[in-house]
């Protein structure tokens, strides 16, 4: 038998897990992300080169004045602050269904708590986790919103 650097071929390399913590393997080929991140990374990357494209043509066009190209910049500055934030905010949201009291992966069975955030079905109870919620305030709300004071109006004496 031929020995592996006689062949020119290389042995497997141990799976790696994506780099975006979403519990899926990624390869070298997608620059260590899984399949779907990589793809939504592509995603952002078009919409990000669309939005510079639209702003650089706003550029152009307001280049009669000094001040109004300076807002432009501001504002495709401003724009590629918000997609940033966009970016994280869909990693942190779309990518982590963890429980957040013992980090176990809930998937499609986690429990949403009005504190925001995602439990196991141990820790969903507000007493489990914690949970900084107020939930005596939110029902007198509740109840005083569906229930408006009626004052009648006063009757004259004959």
């Amino acid at each position: 038998m031929e020995s592996s650097k006689e062949t020119g071929c290389q042995a497997p390399e141990d799976p790696a897990l994506c780099i975006n913590d979403c519990d899926f393997f990624g390869s070298a080929a997608t620059m260590n992300m899984c399949s779907k991140c990589q793809k939504d990374m592509i995603l952002l990357k078009q919409e990000h080169e669309k939005l510079a494209a639209t702003s650089s043509k706003n550029i152009v066009r307001r280049s009669s004045s000094s001040d109004e190209s300076e807002l432009a910049l501001a504002d495709a500055a401003v724009a590629s602050e918000d997609l940033a934030s966009q970016i994280s905010q869909g990693k942190s949201k779309e990518g982590l269904k963890k429980c957040t009291a013992c980090c176990k992966h809930v998937g499609l069975t986690g429990f949403s708590c009005k504190c925001g955030d995602i439990f196991y079905a141990i820790h969903h109870y507000s007493d489990k986790h914690n949970c900084p919620f107020d939930y005596r305030n939110a029902g007198q709300n509740s109840i005083a919103k569906a229930n408006p004071i009626i004052v009648a109006e006063k009757l004259s004496k004959i």
